[in-house]
């Protein structure tokens, strides 16, 4: 999730203890030894998502795995599985929005409840933290954190119970960029996209001109990527229809325009009034709908075959 520059300002680091307790699973992350954010961020991040699903309390947890052989000590993976024997499932790869690595995003509650969500509808969810940074962006960092992601997921999916040729990339926020490499020509084994309030278009933000070249611009401007050869990867697109963030909304608008012209195989869901982060917020019925629809897009595309 990115959140605007007066919180990502404050060097984020950890959210407060309380915060944790407040998450309605036992095994709820610690709290990493470092500065509290504050509370308007915690606010933001902390509370999970609105809709829960039976046996999202019992699910199978391996937590801090170091995937990418980082030095950062925080760039580390959750794997979230069905409980019970583990079996050859789907995995969603759940990538969050600009933030440092100390904000351990993956241990956010509204990361924590994605990953759960997952597993209670028997896929496997995977939650991890990468490099993209604000608002000093770091696009080519966690592209590679990101790619890393799936290289593990893959060459480790008998450890987790994941079919390594059904996987989904799900992008939030400023994470939008990440889908990129995987729109047209994507190995086989990427089967699906999901795209949450994201930046579709990276061209026209000044966080993205002031830390990246306008080579990378190009290359992770997810509109730019329609037209590209081979196969065309199916896109799910949650449109917050009130998303405050600079850009973002005028960007994913476009790119729904161009989507249809280019005949991309996109799913539009649109939140008339929806905030930037309405996932985990008590917002309507239509946002529980659209996370209802959006476990079902994936379960459709990483069934068992």
């Amino acid at each position: 999730m990115r959140i605007a520059p007066a919180l990502t300002a404050l060097a984020l680091l950890a959210a407060p203890a309380n915060a944790q307790s407040k998450l309605p699973w036992k095994d709820a992350a610690p709290t990493p030894p470092a500065v509290a954010a504050s509370p308007e961020f915690e606010k933001a991040v902390m509370p999970p998502v609105m809709v829960t699903l039976p046996g999202m309390d019992r699910v199978r947890l391996w937590r801090e795995i170091d995937y990418a052989k980082s030095p950062d000590p925080f760039v580390r993976m959750d794997v979230y599985a069905p409980p019970g024997k583990l079996e050859r499932r789907g995995a969603v790869l759940f990538i969050h929005g600009g933030v440092s690595t100390k904000g351990q995003a993956k241990d956010w509650g509204i990361y924590q409840s994605w990953g759960r969500l997952a597993a209670a509808s028997g896929l496997v969810g995977v939650t991890f933290t990468q490099r993209l940074g604000f608002p000093e962006t770091q696009i080519n960092e966690a592209a590679s954190d990101v790619a890393a992601a799936i290289a593990y997921v893959r060459a480790n999916a008998a450890t987790y119970g994941i079919d390594p040729n059904r996987i989904c990339l799900a992008a939030f926020s400023a994470g939008g960029p990440m889908l990129s490499p995987y729109m047209s020509a994507a190995p086989d084994h990427v089967r699906c996209l999901v795209s949450v309030y994201t930046f579709l278009d990276i061209r026209q933000t000044k966080e993205h001109q002031a830390a990246e070249t306008p080579e990378t611009l190009n290359a992770y401007s997810p509109i730019l990527k329609l037209a590209g050869a081979g196969r065309k990867t199916p896109l799910l697109i949650l449109r917050a229809g009130a998303d405050s963030i600079p850009t973002l909304l005028d960007s994913a608008d476009r790119f729904a325009a161009e989507a249809l012209k280019a005949d991309y195989p996109m799913t539009l869901i649109n939140l008339p009034g929806a905030p930037h982060g309405f996932d985990n917020k008590a917002w309507n019925a239509r946002g529980e709908e659209a996370i209802i629809e959006t476990l079902a897009f994936l379960k459709r595309h990483l069934g068992q075959e």
